[in-house]
């Protein structure tokens, strides 16, 4: 029985204005594709998985990554690359790096700094079907595609990564990240428009920097940043609202004392929301539902869910509130760094 995620009757509300994006300032622009994992151009799709499997995967991948977003201490925080090996996205990017052009499918993460891929000799590496980089082969090893971009090579890696990826695309905050690293030549602009799962018209869509990122005629909401949590971008999250039902929204115990209240993530498939917040959001969503016979989550990890199997794609977590990709599918989602803001233009992804 396919399996789908319920997310239409709800509208999140963050603190928001609506504004009319002006032009940028910083001449030219550049756009990559992006892949959802699971469609069939994607080579991690694996034809003999059931849309209930690659469910399956795709929500405990979400619940693997809420350790990196809970505060860390000394210790822990100093540790190289604890970031990366505990990264496993949902979307990948298609670039190619060194002279002659070598092209990776890297995750694209917004909860991730470091931009890396594995390279030989590879001492320890996690298995990769596709070829892996040779340093030795390529004429421009220090200067890559991007212009003056550090991208890292990885020759004793581990973690949660699939055999068909060749490494991550960290798109955070993080002087190491791509946006970042790629500064003023871009305004601090990116955006993408995440296709859903199981769209038949189109299975990729755009990640754009620089000019071609400017989303007008949108809603436009502050980006916040917590010193004890530095790659990642905040929202304030002031409520969600099911039907006519508004649910103010508190936010969790980790990010108490700062501003934002939840992580926007393109990396975590479900959105995270504190335990006891996420319970009176599962009876709003009950309520409002007509006709609907309950069902049980065939993976045993959504607990709303109606008969065909359509659950609700949140999960409560007291570690840390993430607003993750589902939610942020058929939206087209601009970040201006400059202006530190993010905007929300609904956009069918799938078409444009």
């Amino acid at each position: 029985m396919a399996a789908s995620l319920l997310s239409l009757i709800i509208t999140i509300i963050i603190c928001c204005n609506v504004t009319a994006a002006a032009p940028n300032q910083p001449g030219g622009g550049f756009s990559v594709h992006l892949i959802h994992r699971d469609s069939a151009t994607s080579p991690l799709y694996n034809p003999n998985e059931t849309p209930t499997q690659r469910l399956g995967s795709a929500l405990k991948r979400s619940i693997n990554r809420l350790h990196r977003f809970a505060p860390k201490s000394t210790s822990s925080s100093s540790l190289p690359y604890s970031d990366v090996t505990a990264s496993n996205g949902e979307y990948l990017m298609n670039i190619s790096i060194g002279t002659p052009p070598f092209p990776i499918l890297a995750v694209a993460d917004t909860g991730s700094d470091v931009v890396w891929t594995q390279c030989k000799p590879c001492s320890s590496c996690y298995d990769q079907d596709a070829p892996i980089f040779d340093p030795a082969a390529s004429s421009s090893y220090k200067t890559v595609a991007f212009p003056k971009t550090l991208i890292g090579c990885g020759h004793d890696n581990a973690g949660t990564f699939n055999r068909n990826g060749s490494g991550l695309v960290g798109l955070g905050r993080g002087s190491a990240s791509l946006v970042t690293q790629l500064g003023s030549s871009i305004g601090g602009k990116f955006s993408y428009c995440l296709v859903p799962f199981g769209s038949e018209n189109r299975l990729t869509s755009s990640m754009n920097f620089g000019q071609n990122a400017v989303v007008s005629g949108a809603v436009s909401t502050p980006l916040f940043s917590h010193v004890s949590q530095p790659t990642f971008y905040f929202l304030k999250l002031e409520a969600v609202t099911v039907g006519k039902e508004r649910l103010a929204f508190g936010g969790s115990s980790v990010v108490d004392g700062e501003e934002g209240n939840i992580i926007i993530d393109s990396g975590t498939t479900v959105t995270l929301v504190p335990s006891d917040f996420f319970a009176q959001l599962s009876d709003a969503v009950d309520s409002q539902v007509v006709g609907g016979e309950k069902a049980r989550d065939p993976q045993d990890f959504l607990s709303l869910c109606y008969d065909t199997v359509t659950c609700l794609a949140f999960y409560g977590s007291d570690d840390a509130s993430i607003y993750g990709n589902v939610a942020q599918q058929n939206f087209l989602i601009g970040y201006d760094l400059q202006k530190g803001t993010v905007s929300f233009k609904p956009t069918d992804c799938a078409r444009n």
